[in-house]
């Protein structure tokens, strides 16, 4: 895996309940994550493991992989956790394997606590000195619009990637507004 993971925590006005729904259903998935244009499930295997094909598009090549569901936890205190598992063979594709979790943390008024970490073999050698910031920032920046959304604002697809061309826009996403190392540096 990489020298250094992937982190980004955001507190969302909403209940553990509703940021669960929006993140786990792969057709709202897709509405607010910009690293992800199409998540399909496929049928459990036999031993009940769910599946999913990705698609991330863009105008000059579309990257295809695959994902498992790892394992879910929920925690008496209300404290849920997803963990998964991803790779492709598109050698076009800057990430090739990986594995990371989603974790929401009620926070006792009612708002959650979303945090990433992920890790991932890079597929560009070098190039993932430039990369891993890049997918860094667009993780922080869909989180910020997925609170945007559940927080009653704009629709996620009111936000297109374009809009970061608009930085007098005050009520856009804004990675900024993330977290991107956990309180005390630790990981």
């Amino acid at each position: 895996m990489g020298k250094r993971g992937i982190y980004v925590e955001t507190v969302i006005d909403a209940d553990v309940e509703q940021v669960w729904a929006a993140t786990q259903d792969p057709r709202q998935h897709v509405r607010w994550d910009v690293r992800f244009s199409e998540i399909v499930p496929e049928p459990p295997d036999a031993d009940g493991a769910e599946h999913f094909t990705y698609v991330r598009r863009s105008p000059v090549h579309d990257v295809h992989g695959t994902g498992v569901s790892i394992g879910e936890r929920q925690r008496d205190d209300g404290t849920r956790t997803s963990a998964l598992r991803f790779a492709t063979d598109d050698r076009l594709s800057p990430i090739r394997a990986g594995r990371g979790y989603w974790r929401y943390v009620p926070t006792g008024d009612g708002r959650t606590r979303f945090i990433t970490g992920y890790d991932y073999d890079g597929g560009w050698g070098p190039l993932d000195l430039v990369v891993r910031p890049l997918l860094g920032w667009a993780t922080a920046w869909s989180f910020d619009r997925l609170r945007i959304w559940l927080e009653g604002g704009a629709e996620p697809e009111a936000w297109p990637l374009t809009c970061v061309l608009q930085p007098w826009r005050r009520d856009r996403p804004r990675a900024s507004r993330t977290l991107r190392a956990p309180a005390g540096g630790d990981r």
